[in-house]
C-alpha cells in the first residue's frame, strides 16, 4: 500500500479520483488550494484507489495522509 500525503497545509479543493479507480504514476489525484496556488498532488505509483481520507473542502496539514493507493 502506498500512502499519498500533503506536501503543504491547505485546502482540498477538487478530488480527482474514485475509489476502486486505477491510477498510473505521476497522475495527478487531489488539488489542494494554499494561499492562491493550486498545488496538484500526484501519485508516486500505478495501482489501485484504495480509500480516500478526505474529502473536497477539508483543511490538511503537511504529511496529511490524502489517498491509500494498492500498488500493482
Amino acid at each position: 500500500m502506498q500512502s499519498i500525503q500533503a506536501i503543504m497545509a491547505g485546502s482540498v479543493w477538487k478530488i480527482l479520483v474514485k475509489s476502486g479507480e486505477s491510477v498510473e504514476a505521476e497522475q495527478d489525484l487531489v488539488i489542494l488550494e494554499s494561499m492562491k496556488m493550486e498545488v496538484p498532488i500526484q501519485s508516486k505509483t500505478s495501482g489501485i484507489v484504495k480509500l480516500i481520507h478526505v474529502a473536497e473542502g477539508d483543511f490538511v496539514n503537511e504529511g496529511e495522509t490524502l489517498i491509500t493507493i494498492e500498488e500493482h
